[in-house]
């Protein structure tokens, strides 16, 4: 049986910063109109962090029990490895998914917006049928529209709204800025598993754009947010402390334009993670100053 150290390292805790930026972005755009609430964004915060180690087990075990894991660069698949039982890992996913139901259950109460159930219930969906399912829609491509809408636009502007019961420009764009970011995570580890994913028949995007245009997709991904956050300044101009992180983007990008593979784009994928996290913290700052 899996120690407690291996069950921390299966949650994946260097993906983290995709859940808890969004609630941080969301935040800074309440305050921005003078409406943040304490309790809500802490409730916010539980249900993204939940989803997210949930939707990291599920992974782990659908792919794990459908054999793409057994061949892999980066953290310890428990499935794969053998290291925990699937059925132990798909109910520690399932697990996850109660914590992050009960705490969007008491989001609700407190917000009083009941119809947010059932986008509870689609992001539950969504985290799940990612790669479970008889057709997950990760192995068709799809796995960044999924993060974009349910790590970036749902996550941002259902923070924004639990806390000022509505949504605001500033909410949107940063919306969009994480959303992208959350997709570049997604699209640096899978440019490094393009080799093993391309020959079990896991169709990710990188898959389909091959090496070279994923990454220059990363690119993308990584410096438009700069240019969303920047355009935040016509609602409040400290937003453009987001352009102090044109350094750390040079960074990120040069070992991807350079080629680097496999395990040396583990390092960027966890750096990734922090300029996720560094551009939320900067961007609800800049909004809430």
């Amino acid at each position: 049986m899996a120690t407690t150290s291996e069950w921390v390292a299966g949650a994946r805790p260097r993906t983290l910063p995709a859940a808890a930026t969004p609630v941080l972005v969301g935040s800074g755009a309440a305050a921005q109109v003078g409406g943040f609430e304490l309790v809500p964004a802490l409730l916010a915060l539980a249900v993204a962090l939940a989803l997210q180690v949930g939707v990291n087990y599920a992974n782990d075990y659908s792919d794990g029990v459908r054999g793409t894991d057994l061949d892999r660069v980066g953290p310890l698949r428990l499935t794969a490895s053998g290291t925990a039982p699937a059925r132990a890992v798909k109910g520690a996913a399932f697990a996850a998914f109660g914590v992050g139901s009960l705490a969007g259950l008491v989001l609700v109460l407190v917000s009083g917006h009941w119809w947010l159930l059932a986008v509870g219930v689609l992001a539950v969906v969504a985290a799940w049928t990612y790669t479970g399912g008889s057709n997950p829609y990760g192995y068709r491509g799809l796995g960044e529209v999924g993060v974009f809408v349910f790590f970036g636009l749902v996550a941002v502007l259902g923070t924004t709204y639990t806390q000022v019961d509505r949504v605001t420009w500033p909410a949107v764009l940063g919306a969009v800025g994480v959303g992208l970011i959350a997709c570049a995570l997604l699209m640096v580890n899978n440019i490094r598993d393009i080799p093993t994913d391309a020959e079990v028949g896991k169709r990710t995007l990188a898959v389909r754009l091959g090496d070279h245009r994923a990454r220059r997709t990363f690119l993308a991904l990584v410096w438009l947010p700069l240019l969303l956050g920047a355009l935040c300044a016509f609602w409040n101009p400290w937003t453009v402390i987001v352009l102090g992180l044109a350094l750390p983007a040079v960074l990120l990008s040069i070992p991807v334009v350079a080629g680097a593979r496999g395990r040396l784009l583990v390092p960027v994928l966890a750096a990734t993670g922090l300029y996720e996290l560094s551009y939320g913290a900067l961007l609800a700052l800049g909004l809430a100053i």
